[in-house]
């Protein structure tokens, strides 16, 4: 039924309209949860249907090489809407995001007349994680490890005919769906609408109790049948010597150091591209609604992700990784006046989505953003001047479930990653067009081009700096939230998600905090 529907959306052709130059385009953008970028082109798009993004890619335009500015949420989400790399935001975790009075593209959207209106998971202002969340990403240089997460495991439910998996994401995407048909009964002013989504993103783990984090993948036997099995990769692994210190953390807090069959792999694997399918019907429900009220060929719809899922890639789970499954998030653009069908290899990143936007709407760009503009590589207009784009992005991570400062930099066919002050951690430097899967560092074999990507990584951000202040930040956050317990602080703590290895020796491991707090 949904692929019959994105058929007949598909011969509408309507990224081949022209928009009337007196009215301004629309905006609605759609962004999901951890979707791996990978899967909105060949050969990733190939292990499971989603015909509404395939839509938007003959269509619109793709973007190869799009990629977060920080692998998880809330600081994701925080360098989009300001446009600003996370180090000028300060996001650095689930709890410590953007400024409640930070100006959005939004704002500035209704400034200029715009009607907006924002639905589902924002997720980009702070406080809005757990308590464990917060502990986590404060204490994470205390030098032992805890099993932060619960195991990767799957649920079925339902059967063939059950499509509602993720109801509230269903319930938003509703509301979107009526925002959509009262917006065209009285289209007194071009409108700018996002919707939030939570797929693809796992669910909690109901029987770890009420902080564990989200490591159940659930889906129906309605979404698994989008899925073609006979094409799900097994990743590889290296093994655990062999896997670089901050990897291994990962690995190992992520609850993902145990044994794992074959079949487990490729089972979780499945149950995470049908929730990605799940998450594209509701995208299809959207352009539906344009669609059906004649808003489509005025719209300017985009697709894209906060990060991405690693889906037991590097024996990982969830995301906060520099690695491509993490990373790599999708981007796609369909509109009027937008080129129909064009790959673009350009490395972009999700703060020039606040440039692109504006833009778009013919209205000038601050200049104290970090973002791109896109227009240029997007638009059919031959009279718009070629803004050159950067030939790299930078993305940033500072949370939990890692246990230095990362920072990532993408450019050509080069991944360089940073850690902390760039000495007490060795980078990792990776050759995409030879090393896809990003198994062989080769940071030793080419000292002049790890030379060269630190060069321009220190020109575009005193990362050795930003690691200290980071630091310096979460012990005065995990200080005064010890302070706010009094007597209660190791019941609290010895509860927190790790509390499986916590328990081993709760007054060692108070101990080892105790040293960590009395460091210079």
């Amino acid at each position: 039924m949904f692929l019959i529907f994105a058929l007949l959306l598909l011969s509408q052709r309507c990224g081949d309209c022209t928009c009337d130059n007196r009215t301004k385009p629309n905006f609605v953008m759609v962004m999901s949860d951890a979707f791996d970028g990978r899967l909105t082109f060949d050969p990733g798009s190939r292990v499971v249907r989603l015909p509404y993004i395939n839509y938007l890619r003959e269509l619109g335009t793709t973007f190869l090489n799009a990629y977060t500015n920080s692998p998880i949420c809330c600081p994701s989400r925080a360098a989009m809407w300001s446009g600003q790399f996370v180090h000028l935001t300060q996001s650095w975790n689930n709890y410590k995001c953007l400024d409640a009075n930070a100006t959005t593209w939004m704002d500035v959207l209704e400034e200029s007349g715009y009607h907006t209106q924002q639905m589902g998971k924002l997720d980009y202002t702070s406080g809005s994680h757990s308590v464990s969340n917060r502990v986590e990403a404060w204490t994470r240089d205390v030098p032992f490890l805890l099993r932060q997460e619960g195991r990767p495991v799957v649920e079925l439910v339902g059967n063939a005919s059950t499509v509602r998996i993720m109801t509230k994401d269903w319930e938003t995407t509703d509301r979107a769906t009526q925002w959509i048909f009262n917006r065209a009964a009285s289209p007194s002013q071009p409108f700018a609408l996002y919707i939030g989504l939570n797929l693809p993103h796992t669910y909690r783990t109901d029987s770890l109790g009420p902080t564990a984090g989200g490591s159940t993948f659930r889906t129906s036997p309605h979404w698994l049948k989008k899925v073609s099995t006979d094409l799900i990769s097994m990743p590889k692994w290296l093994s655990e010597s062999a896997m670089h210190p901050v990897d291994y953390y990962s690995t190992f807090t992520k609850n993902c150091s145990g044994h794992f069959t074959e079949e487990e792999v490729k089972s979780i694997r499945a149950f995470y591209y049908a929730m990605c399918a799940e998450a594209d019907a509701m995208l299809g429900q959207v352009l539906s609604a344009l669609r059906e009220t004649g808003l489509l060929n005025n719209t300017v719809v985009i697709f894209t992700a906060d990060h991405g899922e690693l889906a037991m890639e590097h024996r990982q789970f969830y995301k906060m990784s520099m690695f491509e499954g993490s990373s790599h998030v999708p981007l796609l653009f369909m509109g009027p006046g937008l080129v129909s069908g064009l790959q673009v290899n350009q490395v972009v990143s999700l703060v020039d989505l606040y440039p692109t936007i504006l833009e778009t709407a013919g209205i000038s760009v601050p200049g104290n953003i970090s973002g791109q503009s896109l227009v240029s590589l997007l638009s059919k207009s031959s009279d718009k001047p070629q803004k050159l784009h950067p030939s790299w992005i930078l993305s940033e991570y500072h949370g939990c479930n890692a246990n230095a400062s990362t920072y990532m930099l993408r450019t050509g066919r080069w991944k360089y990653i940073a850690y902390a002050d760039g000495q007490s951690v060795p980078p990792q430097l990776f050759d995409l067009t030879r090393d896809r899967e990003e198994l062989h560092d080769v940071v030793l074999k080419v000292p002049a081009v790890r030379t060269q990507l630190d060069k321009l990584l220190r020109n575009i951000i005193d990362y050795p700096r930003v690691s200290e202040a980071v630091h310096h930040y979460n012990r005065q956050q995990f200080t005064a939230w010890r302070q706010s317990l009094g007597r209660n602080y190791s019941q609290v703590i010895a509860n927190l998600r790790w509390h499986v290895d916590w328990q081993k020796d709760v007054s060692a491991n108070e101990r080892a905090i105790d040293e960590w707090l009395k460091e210079s």
